[in-house]
């Protein structure tokens, strides 16, 4: 019987996705190949899995918990989920959890975006059994931040509802964290991102449960690749995607 790994993908929205393209930058995302992946819409239809497209998640809208529709354009996730499959060997189950301008405070499993992250979770997980899919692994790709870091959020406190919102996916199945590291703030104010980049660099040195895998986007500021204060070009998510797909592939190994 052939095995999946079921990744959730969580964070706010560069996880989500905010790519377009320009005269400068116009590569646009990358198309999922053959059967790397597929995934499981667990809102708007969680009774078969299709094959990822970009905009990933655009149809997973939840009014009473992550909901942001028209908000998607281009993600990480088809770059990812080629690089990982083609890395591992092993084809993906992928979730769309992930919520634009989400604070770490909004993910703690007090009827918020964890408690859907978690529902969401739970019926893939149903899915798969209903349907005998032998799942292998039970991952998360997390990528958020940029928020807390407007909100002059502590690296103390970072750490702390961090790890709490971890040992909950933790707790309901999810064996690692893979962690994309934020990038850059390109607005005008008097923002500083490198607290929170701080915090998550120590958290992945500091546990065991979560896994860099990506600190492209720090890189794209001075190369031009960001389109506005906080979000990127599309090529700027597929390689990020690429590369952390390929590092996450390699760790399973």
């Amino acid at each position: 019987m052939r095995k999946y790994d079921l990744i959730m993908f969580m964070g706010q929205s560069n996880m989500a996705g905010r790519g377009i393209v320009s005269e400068r930058w116009p590569q646009s995302a990358v198309e999922c190949k053959g059967d790397a992946g597929y995934e499981f819409r667990a809102i708007s239809d969680p009774t078969k899995l299709y094959y990822i497209e970009e905009p990933f998640g655009v149809n997973e809208n939840n009014p009473n918990g992550i909901n942001e529709p028209g908000m998607k354009t281009g993600s990480l996730v088809s770059a990812f989920v080629n690089s990982y499959y083609e890395t591992s060997g092993v084809p993906v189950i992928a979730v769309s959890a992930s919520k634009g301008g989400s604070k770490i405070e909004s993910w703690q499993g007090n009827d918020d975006y964890l408690t859907d992250a978690i529902e969401r979770l739970e019926r893939a997980e149903k899915y798969c059994r209903d349907k005998d899919i032998d799942i292998r692994h039970r991952f998360m790709v997390w990528c958020q931040g940029e928020s807390d870091g407007d909100a002059g959020t502590s690296a103390e406190a970072y750490n702390e509802l961090f790890l709490n919102m971890l040992d909950k996916m933790l707790e309901a199945g999810i064996e690692k964290c893979f962690l994309i590291i934020i990038g850059e703030y390109n607005g005008a104010g008097d923002v500083d991102y490198s607290i929170i980049r701080n915090a998550q660099f120590h958290l992945a040195g500091e546990n065991s449960n979560v896994i860099l895998v990506s600190n492209d986007f720090c890189k794209m500021k001075e190369r031009g690749l960001m389109k506005d204060a906080f979000h990127y070009y599309q090529q700027a998510y597929n390689e990020v995607g690429d590369i952390a797909g390929k590092q996450a592939g390699i760790y399973t190994k």
